[in-house]
């Protein structure tokens, strides 16, 4: 299966990014192994691919996808999902926003990189563990 799937990458012109949690197996495969936003900076360098394939959750794909507008992104497994990611919608984050502007009209919202793209759209920054203090003292 392995051979099978590294033939398949070749001839689709694909790479595959495997998150840290994969299963060994599929790092056998990955092209590169890491964190979310890692991966999805890796997969915009890589020159010579037209299709990502991310193993990982569905805001990995969505970033992937900001990073590379126009390559095709799948997500194997379309229930994969993050409980982090899935504790805020837009739809929520944005009325909460437009109550807070109208007491704090400088208010910044600073999310988590493991939020979904529309949540991300209505931030004003993103950052990641290793640098969210500096991002939220800016």
């Amino acid at each position: 299966m392995i051979a099978e799937i590294k033939q398949l990458k070749r001839a689709r012109r694909a790479v595959v990014l495997a998150h840290n949690y994969q299963r060994p197996e599929i790092f056998e495969v990955a092209d590169f192994i890491g964190d979310s936003l890692e991966l999805a900076r890796n997969a915009r360098d890589v020159r010579d691919a037209d299709v990502i394939v991310f193993c990982g959750v569905h805001f990995m794909a969505e970033t992937a996808k900001v990073f590379n507008p126009d390559r095709k992104v799948l997500l194997p497994d379309l229930k994969a999902g993050c409980s982090l990611a899935d504790s805020v919608t837009a739809e929520r984050l944005a009325d909460r926003k437009e109550e807070l502007l109208k007491i704090y009209p400088d208010l910044k919202v600073v999310s988590y990189v493991n939020c979904t793209a529309d949540v991300k759209a209505l931030s004003d920054a993103c950052c990641t563990s290793s640098n969210a203090a500096k991002i939220v003292e800016r």
